[in-house]
């Protein structure tokens, strides 16, 4: 790290570099930075089946996008309240009060241009350099990229796969110190699609009221809440005794009406005082968010015609699902288990790059190149480059303690005849041994 921070301040000629120090520290969503790579296999004629970026393949509902056209109509395009319209927040507060059993109100809630700048605005409003945050890896990689950032000490909560890739308290205890600000909760999960049970959380609540401080914040990141499957219902540690007073809860309409564009989500904060936090850094940040998306959302929320559209999206997603975690367990060397919600597959691939080769390639790579890549790093963009299917591999979920976790994230949210020809052509790139060895010894995109 000390390299990369002299090499920040100092350039070729001596002179002082262009960028700050903290600039050379902040991560990123390695889900848009493939995008590059994409469009340049796209602009050579080829057509890329994309399994990357965790966006709904389904049209945002008529009903939705009518009101969106209503609102610009009626110039709904100017300035408005930094902390959200006072309607938009009043139906947020109502809705996920009502669905967790909770009395809330308007004055809490913030509403945010979609449901990631709060996470790394709660780190710069709770923590202080040297503070503590539990997050969970893999995991949401914003959650982590923004420790370094503010420097603030990052404790991955390291999920494993033989538990489901569960945790508990005997899990989450350990990592609680009397520096911990922030814990980081998400679920139905990103990338593993786990859901949380009652039971699960009445533990991790339990040791969260007994060891952390009271001034703790947990982060309860639900924007996946409208997806599960089997039957599966959401539950929300803020519905448990206590919790709400400590919880921030988020969602937004991205996943829940596949609006990505829309960008808007929300928080309830456990204070107005706190919110109010909050309104004042949109102000600084962005001013405020849209007028005419807020209303859109507003309907969204409150609309009979909303989950209707919600169980037809949820519906292909199980089905699709179903198929895709059939088709990888049937490729040697892929495990994959099943997830409860959200639309991913997370399979673990090790098998598969050992029987290609990828794990002694990757060993034999020069160090400093070897320090940039991994081994399912290298088969993603092998997948990518030379069967025109884009995944994610496990580093891209928390850089921290992934050394050696053979993992590919894909996205079922594409239609099921392209996730189907997406595991076909898995299956072919898994045995092109004559194939990945060519690749390797071109030495491109190896990370």
């Amino acid at each position: 790290m000390s390299t990369i921070l002299e090499s920040a301040r100092i350039d070729a000629t001596g002179a002082r570099s262009l960028y700050s120090d903290r600039v050379q520290l902040i991560d990123t969503e390695n889900a848009f930075k493939i995008g590059p790579h994409i469009k340049r296999i796209e602009d050579e004629g080829n057509r890329v089946i994309k399994c990357n970026l965790g966006e709904p393949d389904f049209p945002l509902p008529a009903h939705i996008r009518d009101e969106v056209k209503r609102q610009l109509d009626l110039d709904m395009t100017h300035y408005t309240d930094p902390q959200g319209i006072l309607a938009l927040r009043q139906t947020i507060a109502e809705s996920m009060g009502k669905s967790r059993g909770l009395e809330l109100t308007a004055d809490r809630v913030v509403v945010f241009p979609g449901a990631k700048p709060p996470i790394g605005f709660c780190q710069e409003a709770y923590c202080n350099p040297g503070d503590e945050v539990i997050y969970p890896s893999p995991g949401f990689p914003i959650y982590e990229s923004f420790t370094r950032y503010l420097g603030l000490r990052p404790v991955p909560l390291h999920l494993d796969e033989a538990s489901g890739f569960n945790f508990g308290a005997a899990e989450l205890e350990p990592l609680i110190s009397d520096r911990t600000k922030l814990i980081y909760l998400n679920f139905p999960s990103n990338p593993t699609g786990g859901v949380a049970t009652k039971e699960q959380l009445e533990e991790i609540a339990e040791v969260i009221l007994r060891k952390a401080p009271p001034n703790v914040r947990v982060y309860s990141d639900e924007v996946y809440e409208a997806i599960t499957f089997d039957g599966r219902k959401h539950v929300s540690i803020t519905s448990l005794p206590s919790m709400i007073e400590r919880t921030i809860l988020v969602s937004g309409v991205s996943k829940t009406y596949s609006w990505t564009g829309g960008r808007i989500g929300w928080a309830v904060f456990p204070t107005a005082d706190e919110a109010a936090v909050f309104k004042n850094l949109n102000i600084n940040y962005y001013s405020c968010v849209p007028p005419f998306t807020q209303l859109g959302a507003k309907l969204a929320i409150e609309s009979p015609e909303s989950p209707i559209a919600i169980r037809t999206m949820v519906s292909a997603f199980q089905e699709r699902r179903d198929v895709v975690v059939a088709l990888l367990n049937a490729i040697e060397g892929v495990s994959c288990q099943t997830p409860g919600g959200a639309f991913y597959a997370f399979p673990n691939i090790g098998g598969l790059l050992a029987r290609l080769g990828v794990i002694d390639a990757w060993e034999s790579l020069p160090i400093d190149v070897k320090a940039r890549t991994t081994p399912s790093t290298m088969f993603q963009y092998f997948l990518l480059y030379n069967y025109r299917v884009a995944t994610m591999d496990r580093r891209s979920f928390g850089r921290i303690g992934s050394e050696g976790k053979h993992y590919l994230r894909m996205s079922i949210a594409t239609g099921m005849d392209d996730l189907k020809e997406a595991c076909r052509r898995l299956d072919e790139a898994s045995r092109d041994r004559d194939g990945f060895a060519a690749w390797v010894a071109e030495g491109k995109n190896l990370y």
